[in-house]
Protein backbone atom coordinates (compact mmCIF):
# COMPACT_ATOMS: atom_id res chain seq x y z
CA UNK A 1 0.00 0.00 0.00
CA UNK A 2 1.01 3.18 -0.94
CA UNK A 3 1.42 5.94 1.57
CA UNK A 4 -1.46 8.82 1.31
CA UNK A 5 -0.71 12.16 0.88
CA UNK A 6 -2.93 15.29 1.13
CA UNK A 7 -3.23 18.41 -1.39
CA UNK A 8 -4.29 21.18 1.01
CA UNK A 9 -5.31 24.64 -0.48
CA UNK A 10 -5.92 28.01 1.32
CA UNK A 11 -9.13 29.11 0.52
CA UNK A 12 -9.48 32.15 2.72
CA UNK A 13 -7.07 34.74 3.13
CA UNK A 14 -5.48 35.16 6.80
CA UNK A 15 -5.46 38.88 6.89
CA UNK A 16 -6.59 39.52 10.04
CA UNK A 17 -6.90 36.14 11.68
CA UNK A 18 -4.68 35.45 15.15
CA UNK A 19 -1.61 35.07 15.11
CA UNK A 20 -1.07 31.19 15.61
CA UNK A 21 -3.73 30.40 13.28
CA UNK A 22 -1.09 32.74 10.34
CA UNK A 23 2.25 30.85 12.02
CA UNK A 24 0.11 27.72 11.40
CA UNK A 25 -0.80 28.52 7.82
CA UNK A 26 2.71 29.53 7.03
CA UNK A 27 4.07 26.17 8.59
CA UNK A 28 1.79 24.16 6.52
CA UNK A 29 3.57 26.19 3.26
CA UNK A 30 1.31 28.37 2.29
CA UNK A 31 1.79 32.36 1.30
CA UNK A 32 -0.89 32.83 -0.86
CA UNK A 33 -4.77 32.66 -0.97
CA UNK A 34 -5.59 29.37 -3.16
CA UNK A 35 -1.71 28.16 -3.12
CA UNK A 36 -1.82 24.46 -2.65
CA UNK A 37 1.16 22.09 -1.04
CA UNK A 38 1.23 18.57 -0.77
CA UNK A 39 1.78 16.76 2.31
CA UNK A 40 2.68 13.29 3.60
CA UNK A 41 -0.80 12.15 5.69
CA UNK A 42 0.19 12.15 9.76
CA UNK A 43 -0.80 13.31 12.65
CA UNK A 44 0.77 16.49 13.18
CA UNK A 45 -0.18 17.35 9.51
CA UNK A 46 -3.61 16.42 10.67
CA UNK A 47 -3.55 18.90 13.50
CA UNK A 48 -2.58 21.78 12.00
CA UNK A 49 -5.17 21.09 9.65
CA UNK A 50 -7.47 20.86 12.63
CA UNK A 51 -6.53 24.25 13.95
CA UNK A 52 -7.05 26.09 10.60
CA UNK A 53 -9.67 24.26 9.24
CA UNK A 54 -12.17 26.97 8.36
CA UNK A 55 -9.62 28.14 5.97
CA UNK A 56 -8.59 25.06 4.35
CA UNK A 57 -9.51 22.63 1.53
CA UNK A 58 -8.09 19.28 2.17
CA UNK A 59 -7.85 16.43 -0.74
CA UNK A 60 -6.55 13.35 -0.31
CA UNK A 61 -4.46 11.60 -2.95
CA UNK A 62 -3.79 8.15 -3.46
CA UNK A 63 -0.54 7.85 -5.21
Amino acid sequence: MMAKKLEITLKHSIIGRPEAQRVTVRTLGLKKTYQSVIHEDNPAIRGMINKVSHLLAVKEINE
